[in-house]
């Protein structure tokens, strides 16, 4: 074991942030380059962009699951987090690299179906993202002690992945996304494989039993945070896949051409997101960890839940131009940065600790089924003549989420402070 590890120095806290970061890169790549590149470059209508984005919650749906529960009892290559996060950045990777090159695929395949082969391009990258993403934040609760410790490698894990998520939108929108696609390759390659050299992770997960005998999982809870969870994702997976379909009919000027609708629509779609990931990633340590100790973390979820469906409201009303769209995205950040951090921290004090591997993989499902009931969203966009329907429909999901945390209840005398901040896939 390294001093610095010994130490649990600020650079082992960077270090065990990265695996966790290079997932989230690729996932930001994915979110930024998918719906436009099956759109401008490979021509797919808007419904046809939906189904390549229902396999990677397919993947999802085992993929998490079964990696967290096979990740707390396997150990092989020298640890039990680290071959998972190695095969998952390799694969991921590769996935990347292959997003606008799917015609290629095609050819090598002897697929000459675009959706087919783009769908085994996707499928396969989110399964990638699914094999590392659980075993990079259980690496964090491995090889930290409780208390402070442990948050702490959860707040630098949300920062820095945050920053290089804000990051990848910004070269896709200053740049462009196939620059993005090449410097993705490198930065998920490193930061999944280097700092698996600097770690050291215990052979043995020590577990108190006082601690097992005294948490029982709350079933009926977890189930109301998962339909809350679930609804806040069909609003958010909903504006990932279709926002371009929003954008080239109200952002982009009318009679710009294809290349021009092509460079307009990806830059725009770059910098909104980037708009809401700062706020994401901001928000969580400065205002809403001390905002949580005061009111508790369900009623500030509640919150920013609620003040992300009026963002969506706004936008399907009032964004007409890119700065307001810039603007309202940013009031949506609000609501996004309580989503990748409160939920974990709501449903890690009611689950058995010694199985919080396996129960994060549970959570998931939350996440990655919604995506896929996202689908159908797509196919009433193809029937609307006007595309502002797309948040109206999110604006309508968030507030239904808004209203089902209500009914979750905070876990007495828990100690709300700064929540483990864990960004969800």
């Amino acid at each position: 074991m390294l001093d610095l590890q010994k130490r649990l120095s600020n650079s082992f806290y960077a270090i065990i942030s990265l695996p966790s970061t290079a997932m989230g890169f690729a996932l930001c790549i994915q979110i930024s380059a998918l719906s436009w590149l099956l759109s401008t470059k490979f021509g797919l209508e808007i419904h046809q962009i939906g189904i390549v984005w229902a396999a990677g919650p397919l993947a999802g749906i085992l993929g998490q699951v079964a990696i967290g529960f096979i990740s707390d009892k396997t150990w092989f290559w020298g640890g039990r987090r680290r071959p998972f996060i190695m095969i998952g950045g390799v694969l991921a990777a590769l996935m990347v690299f292959l997003l606008p090159r799917i015609d290629v695929v095609g050819q090598f395949l002897g697929i000459g179906n675009l959706v087919i082969v783009a769908v085994i391009v996707a499928l396969t990258l989110d399964l990638s993202i699914n094999i590392g993403f659980n075993p990079t934040r259980a690496l964090i609760a491995d090889v930290t002690p409780d208390g402070a410790a442990r948050t702490k490698g959860y707040t630098w894990m949300q920062t820095i992945s945050g920053f290089w998520g804000v990051a990848a939108y910004l070269i896709g929108a200053f740049i462009d996304n196939y620059a993005l696609i090449s410097v993705g390759v490198v930065i998920i390659l490193v930061f999944s494989l280097a700092p698996m050299f600097f770690v050291t992770e215990p052979r043995e997960l020590s577990v108190k039993s006082e601690t097992v005998a005294a948490t029982a999982t709350e079933w009926n809870q977890l189930w109301r945070i998962y339909l809350a969870h679930g609804f806040s994702w069909i609003g958010i997976q909903s504006m990932f896949v279709y926002i371009i379909a929003f954008i080239q009919q109200h952002i982009v000027p009318a009679g710009a051409t294809a290349a021009e609708m092509s460079a307009q629509s990806g830059k725009v779609i770059a910098i909104s997101f980037a708009v809401m990931n700062v706020v994401g990633f901001l928000l969580p340590a400065l205002v809403l960890a001390p905002l949580a100790s005061k009111i508790g973390r369900v009623k500030t979820q509640i919150g920013c839940v609620a003040v992300m469906a009026l963002g969506y409201l706004l936008i399907a009303t009032m964004a007409r131009t890119p700065l307001m769209l810039y603007a309202l995205m940013a009031v949506v950040g609000i609501g996004w940065s309580a989503v990748v951090s409160l939920p974990f921290a709501i449903m890690s004090e009611k689950v058995d600790k010694s199985r919080m591997g396996f129960f994060m993989g549970i959570f998931n499902l939350s996440v990655v089924i919604p995506q896929l009931l996202a689908t159908g969203v797509g196919y009433v966009l193809k029937v609307s003549a006007d595309q502002s329907v797309l948040f109206m429909i999110c604006g309508g999901c968030l507030a239904v989420s808004a209203a089902l945390w209500a009914l979750v209840g905070e876990t007495a005398n828990a100690p709300q402070g700064n929540p483990a901040l864990a960004p969800a896939h």
